[in-house]
């Protein structure tokens, strides 16, 4: 009868208090969690295909669809634990109550209970700027899960159709990190390609797009306002934010796209090709492509992925395989 006593004395704990294991994560350190878990299925899966580039033909065929596999399972098992654990948070993904459990979400952001008391007192303006943010955050994770969701059978879709364009021209693709840099890091993988003594690094290239940008406003101007990379109501003229703009492209992680690669096409002078599994290819500074030589040899060749990662359009290298 004196078991229970002596467990205590031995730093046992007893069944009313709660140990670390025990205590429930609030929602935002459980949508915390759920993006880091997430980006590290994404690094995982960046070095499961980078390992899989080595062997013949083949063996990376092989190991590509292996590695396609795996990453499919670990997503699927990924997004069914995120959808429990926030079902038991009160949001629950589903098509029925779908408008009700996004409500139930924004209050839960909110710290507001997702009980109904039947309390019909008029909130503060305090609570309606929580609810504003709420909201805003249940809609920037709403997209995160529907993303999440679709991404796999998008994904293995735009790669597939993307291989079959590359395998004829005995191309394959070098796997770049996705870290805000990845058009400028696929340039410089391409550059050292051609050349052993490149001296551009992916930060040079930031420099030299976002300079030649700034010398040719005129030119890049109308594409900037017509790409709405500028909003109607903000603060100073358009030239101003096209020069803010220039000034993220060189000194931010931002992500680059066909303005960058514009600029870099006549500041390298080079013909630059961009495959694509969801697009049509696209070629760009026809102008320096050399018909005498091997076009391979000097074209620098990227691929672009639309549904690569579940937050952004990424850049790849295309080398020969």
């Amino acid at each position: 009868m004196e078991a229970a006593p002596e467990a205590e004395a031995h730093g046992e704990p007893s069944s009313n208090q709660e140990t670390p294991e025990e205590r429930k994560e609030s929602l935002s350190e459980v949508l915390s969690r759920h993006r880091r878990e997430i980006k590290n299925l994404q690094d995982k899966e960046l070095n499961l295909k980078k390992a899989a580039t080595k062997g013949s033909k083949a063996e990376q065929k092989a190991k590509k669809k292996l590695v396609e596999d795996e990453i499919s399972k670990l997503s699927t098992q990924l997004k069914a634990k995120h959808a429990e654990e926030l079902a038991s948070l009160g949001y629950k993904n589903n098509e029925r109550n779908e408008k009700s459990d996004f409500d139930n979400l924004v209050m839960a952001i909110a710290g507001v209970s997702v009980t109904s008391h039947g309390d019909s007192s008029k909130p503060s303006k305090s609570a309606k700027r929580r609810g504003r943010r709420a909201q805003q955050e249940a809609e920037r994770e709403q997209r995160i899960q529907e993303e999440q969701s679709n991404i796999i059978s998008d994904r293995v879709i735009e790669n597939e159709k993307l291989q079959k364009k590359l395998e004829p021209l005995g191309l394959t693709i070098n796997e770049i990190k996705p870290d805000g840099h990845c058009l400028y890091r696929a340039v410089e993988d391409q550059l050292q390609l051609h050349s052993i003594t490149s001296r551009y690094g992916y930060l040079e290239l930031r420099k030299m797009a976002a300079d030649y940008m700034r010398e040719h406003a005129k030119d890049f101007l109308p594409f900037f306002l017509s790409d709405a990379k500028i909003e109607v109501d903000s603060d100073g003229s358009p030239s101003d934010r096209f020069k803010k703009y220039c000034n993220e492209v060189e000194c931010t992680a931002a992500w680059g796209g066909q303005l960058e690669l514009g600029a870099l096409t006549h500041c390298l002078k080079k013909h630059i090709v961009i495959f694509s599994g969801s697009f049509p290819d696209v070629e760009m500074g026809k102008e320096y492509k050399d018909e005498s030589t091997n076009n391979s040899d000097q074209t620098i060749m990227l691929s672009y992925h639309m549904h690569a990662y579940g937050l952004g359009e990424h850049y790849n290298s295309v080398v020969p395989a």
